[in-house]
Order: structure tokens, then sequence, then C-alpha cells
């Protein structure tokens, strides 16, 4: 894929509860954001972290968890890779960066499962805040899979240089793959 940047590692309770939801292919909801699919724990105060509010590794997350007391049941390991340019209100793709002096040095996994592409917005700088498809309900206008993500990352970047998404939330956007991985 093009110009994608390893991002890092997250642990979430998927939600399976999709009824809210108006397309019934839905199944689950593996957005990066915390809105509908909770993060594993309020891990940000630990500062562990990385520039893209991830982890660099599943051993950095899974240290801080036992630090930290922050159970791991029920969670998934998601892996996540952004695209190197955002899409703004403007009408317009430019590059980024996220320094805010976080060591970030991603650990790429031996193996991942891709899953698909969410649209998640950053109108506060370098932390995630919503999915379009999930928190704005976009997944019922637009086709998502089982997991309420788009299949390729073409179609992601098509419906926001579309302007789809225009009044979700406000923007910037950015494109995240997602991968399930395991446990290492």
């Amino acid at each position: 894929m093009p110009g994608m940047v390893p991002a890092g590692y997250l642990a979430k309770r998927v939600a399976t509860e999709t009824s809210w939801l108006a397309n019934t292919q839905v199944e689950d909801i593996y957005a990066l954001s915390n809105c509908i699919s909770d993060d594993f724990g309020d891990y940000t105060q630990f500062w562990k972290h990385n520039n893209y509010w991830l982890f660099n590794s599943p051993a950095v997350l899974l240290d801080l968890a036992e630090e930290a007391g922050l159970d791991l049941t029920g969670t998934k390991l998601f892996y996540y890779e952004v695209f190197e340019q955002q899409y703004h209100a403007t009408g317009s793709w430019q590059p980024f960066t996220v320094d805010n002096g976080l060591p970030t040095r991603v650990e790429v996994p031996p193996t991942k499962q891709l899953e698909g592409f969410d649209i998640v917005t950053f109108s506060l700088g370098p932390v995630p805040e919503c999915s379009c498809l999930s928190c704005n309900l976009m997944a019922e206008l637009v086709p998502v899979n089982r997991h309420c993500l788009l299949q390729t990352f073409e179609e992601a970047y098509t419906l926001l240089s579309a302007d789809v998404f225009k009044d979700c939330e406000p923007g910037p956007y950015r494109i995240f793959a997602v991968y399930s991985v395991t446990e290492q």
C-alpha cells in the first residue's frame, strides 16, 4: 500500500452488539477509536505510548498492563499503519508529522491479518478521536465489511477525496490500516 507508516499496537474490547447500526452485514466494530470498542484501559497517564498514542510493541503494552493492573481479559490485539497524508476540510491531502517527543520505534509484527481500513478524525492533534464509519454511522451509507471497516485503501482514499465524510466530525481525517495480530 502506498505511503503507509507503522503506527503501533493497541488491545481493544471489541464491541459485538451492533443492532444500533442499520447495517446487518456488520458483526463487530474493529475501529481504532475508543468510542464503541473500548481500549484495554486508561493508559495515557503512564506515558508508555508513542507519538501515535499507540504502543511500539506488544511487549510494551503487556508490561504496562501488568505494572498498572490493567486487565487484558477479553481484549483483542491490533496493529495499525497510517497513511502518511491526512485529508483536510479544504479538500486537500497534506503530509503530517506527529513528533511530540515520545519514542516511536514500532516493531512490525512478523505475521498480521489485514482486516480493513478505518477513517479517523484528529482535530486535537496526535490523539485519535472518532471513526467516521462507526461513531458517525457512515457504515449505513457506504459499503463496509463485517468489522465495520472499508475493504481497501483505494475505497478509503476515494471516499475522503469525494468529501463523503465532510460533515461527520471536525478533521483532519487519517486512513488507518487495521490488522489483527496474535500476541508474541
